[in-house]
């Protein structure tokens, strides 16, 4: 047995290093152009402000936000990114797990379809905004009712998913497990929800996104933190350089959530990749 000599090492090492650029550079070209129309909007907009064609009162400069953030990072601004980021992520964990609960009784009993489904239509269709009275009357103005409103938007998202994709399980993967005389609950595990795995997954991306659209209608209405709490004091001292600030917050937690989520999902699901190759 041969061992292979500096030089095969190194022409190894350097073969794996171009692999590594090739696949690096689509990523880098791919973030380019992800990040061109941002950057084009930012100076259209900054040269609209300093030409005087909008109204700074309306809409600041761009670059302006700049001393905004450090403003307010001296300040509490912290306290405030966390205070929203523990109700979403409190709320989206325990409206997900509910509905993951739900879903899989549902999606694999026909009777506990037909007694649940009906009800659960219907509560779906009701918006968040009218949740939020009832929730105040019953729970009052703390945690409570901002966490269980975010649960409720994250609910359905991952219920509907999920009921979908356990569903949509294809009945020749059922046939196999039954032919290899899998049990009931082995068909679940083994089968079943792995198969169902894509759309659960989607559905829990779903659900997070949500989760930050109902947090914001819960801050929007009592709150003394939150990044919803700095929508609602930028717009009562007319500061739009407070609100356009706490909205751009919204989109980069909303997006790093999103890649987290993202990142699991590709983990999870690392089995497709196998079978491809």
């Amino acid at each position: 047995m041969t061992h292979p000599t500096a030089f095969q090492k190194i022409q190894a090492e350097l073969v794996q290093h171009s692999k590594a650029q090739s696949s690096a550079l689509p990523k880098l070209k791919s973030l380019i152009k992800g990040l061109t129309l941002p950057a084009v909007l930012i100076l259209v907009c900054e040269y609209l402000v300093r030409a005087g064609f909008i109204e700074p009162y309306l809409l600041p400069a761009p670059s302006s936000l700049w001393l905004t953030l450090t403003e307010l990072a001296t300040g509490d601004l912290w306290q405030h990114i966390w205070a929203s980021s523990w109700r979403v992520f409190a709320g989206f964990a325990i409206g997900s797990f509910l509905a993951l609960v739900f879903a899989v009784l549902v999606g694999l009993n026909k009777q506990a379809e037909d007694f649940l489904e009906p009800s659960f239509s219907a509560i779906k269709s009701i918006p968040s905004l009218a949740w939020i009275p009832l929730l105040l009357l019953w729970l009052g103005i703390d945690e409570a009712s901002k966490i269980t409103l975010i649960a409720i938007g994250a609910f359905f998202p991952v219920y509907t998913n999920t009921v979908a994709a356990i569903k949509g399980v294809d009945h020749k993967l059922i046939e196999v497990a039954q032919v290899y005389r899998l049990k009931y609950w082995q068909r679940v595990q083994q089968i079943i929800l792995p198969a169902a795995a894509p759309g659960i997954l989607t559905g829990l991306r779903n659900g997070l996104s949500l989760s930050w659209m109902f947090m914001i209608a819960a801050e929007l209405i009592a709150a003394t933190q939150g990044i919803g709490y700095l929508l609602s004091d930028g717009r009562e001292t007319s500061r739009p350089d407070i609100v356009i600030l706490a909205i751009i917050l919204l989109a980069v937690l909303g997006k790093l959530t999103d890649s987290l989520m993202k990142a699991l999902e590709t983990w999870v699901l690392r089995w497709r990749d196998v079978i491809k190759n």
